[in-house]
């Protein structure tokens, strides 16, 4: 419970991490190598982010059947696994390494059209190495899989956070000194590297795992297959909402409007942080849950538990962006990724479900039961597709962000919420009642800020931290009244009465 309380601390602060080195480095990165280098290593990290589907959701599947095995005391079956998936990473390292050179051989065919000829060389050099980087990834990611299930979360977040800090450094020299987004590809290509030999380590020196090379357990892999498959059917889909966007864009409209739309999409992954982080240290104790059998109701009030606390915080940042966002994409970003706003309150609106139910994904994959999800979004994924062409065409990038927040409200908000309700039995109206009883201080401040903000232009840095203070000191109180419960108001009353208790 200490490693899990501490996972989760620590994953919030990793969150406030990322985004202080965003928010001073983003700004500094793009003026550095300009709008059209910043979208040439967009479009490529997106190309090359397809290939990471080939993981074919076996990293889930390890951190699953090893917290699986743990709970029923087998550790035999635990190494004789480890075996099997390091020697099928290896052959899938090789397989992603060959596909992405194929890729790069046919840049020209893919981009000839928008893309230059230094352009598509750079494309070529910065694909290759992230090809390289990717091969040695899936092999050494086993050993990332294995500490999570064994709740190692001190260790895995300390390391991350070592890693936040010396990647920009090292680029700002970098950059500084000349180079570009290929150095950018390198830097980040060997600070990868040695977070995972540094996994490695752990795993053989720390928590005395073993690998066991026998024979290939074909019965047991089928079994893993079936759980991984909807898995991987589910990274396709993020990768088809998430990446295929800049594709479109890079290949109808050109870099400037991919580095654009890279912006907005930097801008949800902090937003994704703030939920995913908390999430992503539940599914061994939920996978232990299920294994033991406990109700769906304990399961449901854990649902309904996490979905709150990620409410708070999701319902802070959005409206605040709302209110503030564009003054502070300009700022941020500069004039020229002005549009990034609408494109990036798009995307916050059509994921604010999934972010606040995002334990649903977890309560699945423990109970294996991941089928229809990862179906009915890969269906969707594909319509967003379809449609988002002819709107890349029409509207550019926010013509790509429409179609793909149409396809996510379709999905989570309409119809998972009847199969999480029907068939995995969570008190889905029970959710919702809790949500929307929480909903008056975000609303209530957004009607208020849009009017306050038309009187009032946010155009320098010092008037956007003053507006941000005022919001986040009125949002407080608020949410503390009308939006908390007496655990969440525990949760920040405990650690600071413990701090007073000591400080005397």
């Amino acid at each position: 419970m200490n490693q899990l309380k501490a996972g989760v601390i620590l994953s919030y602060l990793i969150i406030a991490i990322n985004i202080l080195i965003g928010i001073a480095y983003t700004p500094f990165l793009l003026r550095m190598l300009g709008q059209a280098e910043y979208g040439l290593y967009s479009l490529a990290y997106s190309i090359i982010g397809y290939l990471t589907i080939m993981d074919f959701g076996f990293g889930s599947a390890i951190t699953r059947y090893t917290a699986k095995f743990m709970a029923e005391e087998k550790k035999k079956e635990q190494f004789e696994m480890f075996g099997m998936f390091f020697r099928l990473y290896i052959i899938i390292g090789v397989v992603a390494f060959i596909i992405g050179l194929i890729l790069i051989f046919n840049i020209s065919n893919l981009f000839g059209e928008i893309l230059n000829v230094e352009e598509q060389g750079k494309m070529r050099i910065m694909m290759c190495l992230m090809s390289f980087n990717l091969a040695f990834t899936f092999p050494l990611s086993i050993y990332g899989s294995i500490i999570t299930a064994y709740e190692r979360f001190i260790f895995l977040r300390t390391i991350n956070i070592i890693r936040i800090f010396l990647n920009p450094l090292v680029m700002i020299i970098l950059l500084l000194v000349g180079y570009k987004a290929v150095a950018m590809v390198v830097v980040i290509t060997l600070f990868n590297l040695v977070t995972l030999l540094i996994n490695r380590w752990y795993c053989y020196h720390k928590l005395n795992v073993k690998f066991y090379f026998h024979k290939f357990n074909l019965s047991f892999l089928k079994e893993i297959s079936t759980y991984s498959l909807w898995i991987f059917m589910n990274a396709i889909m993020d990768r088809i909402y998430w990446s295929t966007g800049q594709f479109i864009l890079g290949m109808y409209r050109g870099a400037e409007i991919v580095a654009v739309y890279a912006v907005a999409i930097q801008l949800k992954q902090m937003f994704f942080m703030f939920s995913s982080s908390i999430v992503g240290v539940f599914l061994p104790k939920v996978t232990t849950m299920v294994t033991n059998k406990i109700s769906n109701k304990e399961i449901s009030n854990l649902f309904i538990k996490i979905g709150r606390i990620q409410y708070l915080v999701i319902s802070y940042i959005f409206s605040a962006f709302v209110v503030l966002g564009q003054s502070f994409v300009v700022l941020w970003a500069g004039k020229e990724y002005r549009e990034a706003y609408i494109i990036t309150l798009i995307l916050f609106a059509s994921t604010i479900i999934p972010l606040i139910q995002n334990l649903g994904i977890t309560i699945l994959k423990a109970r294996n039961q991941l089928k229809f999800r990862s179906l009915l979004y890969l269906f969707l994924s594909i319509a967003s597709v379809i449609w988002a062409i002819p709107m890349a065409k029409s509207y550019g990038g926010i013509g790509c962000a429409i179609a793909t927040a149409v396809a996510l409200f379709i999905g989570q908000g309409i119809i998972l919420n009847f199969y999480y309700a029907k068939k995995i039995r969570l008190d889905i109206i029970g959710f919702w009642k809790e949500i929307l009883k929480m909903s008056f201080a975000p609303l209530f401040l957004i009607i208020t800020g849009i009017f306050v903000t038309k009187e009032i232009d946010i155009n320098t840095i010092q008037s956007f931290i003053i507006g941000a203070i005022i919001y986040t000191i009125t949002f407080i109180p608020l949410a503390w009244i009308f939006s908390m419960n007496k655990y969440e108001r525990s949760l920040i009353t405990k650690p600071i009465n413990l701090l007073l208790f000591k400080w005397k």
